[in-house]
């Protein structure tokens, strides 16, 4: 048995399908299932039961004897949200009793942190550790990831394995829901659906061209990927960065949408809010040496590949994964 919160989300979602694919179907989806848009993500995938999130706990007190591995998605990812209370309910108190309770019963546990933790990379991207305490998120989402991360690492009382990730810049299928948190693939797509031109942010910065800005794109098949290898693999407890490790322009990512979609580039440029130009990252990119040094060997989707597959397989005939 095998619990996945944020179940009904994106990369919640994805991950069961792919258990499902290797015959785990005894999964509990724990999860706020009251946006239909949303349950629409677990149409003809193989659940044991729904556990909605207020309820979990009390759940578990009861089943945790049967439960294997506990993967902890859910989370309130929206990084133009500012009332604290919210993440600290959601993001930061939450996770903590999830982690007590995988220590309590000796359920292994994989949890998401987030790239939101590096703030504007003055530190770098390199998941030491001994940094964690010193990084300084941009906005309150990343400050509870960055919270639970520093608390985390300070438990004497931990799962018996335990492993962080923090995801950077996640896109591919079963996004249809997210709205404006959804990816940029997701919103070029329907963009050039509507008007036949993506429109990007002017670059406000004299060291990156317009549409320079670059990021690292990780396809969510490959960061499910390596939730089922810390899943099998069970040692090395600690906090991981999960990127492709390469970072991409955004006019490399526009250009690859129109390519997948058979269509000439037409792209132009709006001026970033100024609200949000100050909190604006123009770089990141993980360093992935730390997962690879502990035998992770699959290589990850070129932006290329990820693309296609996303733009011609899913986005192209509105499917799901």
């Amino acid at each position: 048995m095998i619990i996945v919160t944020g179940a009904a989300g994106f990369i919640g979602s994805c991950l069961i399908q792919r258990l499902n694919q290797d015959n785990f179907n005894y999964i509990i989806a724990v999860d706020d299932f009251s946006d239909e848009q949303k349950n629409k993500n677990l149409e003809g995938k193989k659940i044991q039961e729904r556990v909605d999130r207020e309820h979990f706990f009390e759940w578990l007190d009861a089943n945790y004897q049967e439960v294997e591995f506990c993967f902890h998605i859910g989370a309130r990812t929206d990084t133009t949200e500012f009332n604290v209370e919210i993440f600290n309910k959601l993001n930061l108190n939450y996770s903590k009793k999830i982690w007590k309770k995988c220590h309590d019963y000796q359920i292994p546990l994989v949890y998401a942190s987030s790239a939101a933790t590096y703030g504007l990379g003055e530190l770098g991207y390199d998941d030491n550790e001994s940094l964690i305490p010193q990084l300084k998120p941009l906005n309150p989402y990343g400050d509870s990831k960055n919270d639970f991360d520093i608390w985390a690492l300070q438990q004497e009382e931990k799962p018996f394995f335990w492993a962080g990730l923090k995801f950077f810049n996640v896109y591919g299928p079963n996004e249809f829901h997210k709205g404006r948190m959804a990816s940029v693939i997701w919103h070029t797509f329907n963009q050039i659906k509507k008007s036949g031109e993506m429109r990007l942010f002017r670059s406000h910065n004299p060291d990156y061209k317009d549409g320079e800005q670059m990021r690292d794109f990780i396809y969510v098949k490959d960061l499910i990927e390596v939730c089922l290898f810390l899943m099998h693999h069970r040692r090395d407890s600690g906090i991981y960065n999960l990127g492709s490790g390469k970072a991409r322009t955004f006019l490399d990512l526009v250009k690859n949408t129109f390519s997948a979609l058979d269509l000439e580039p037409n792209i132009s440029f709006i001026d970033t809010p100024e609200d949000i130009r100050d909190k604006y990252q123009y770089f990141t990119e993980a360093n992935m040496s730390k997962l690879k040094s502990i035998g992770y060997e699959k290589p990850f989707h070129t932006l290329e590949e990820g693309v296609e597959d996303y733009v011609k397989n899913y986005l192209s005939k509105d499917t799901y994964l």
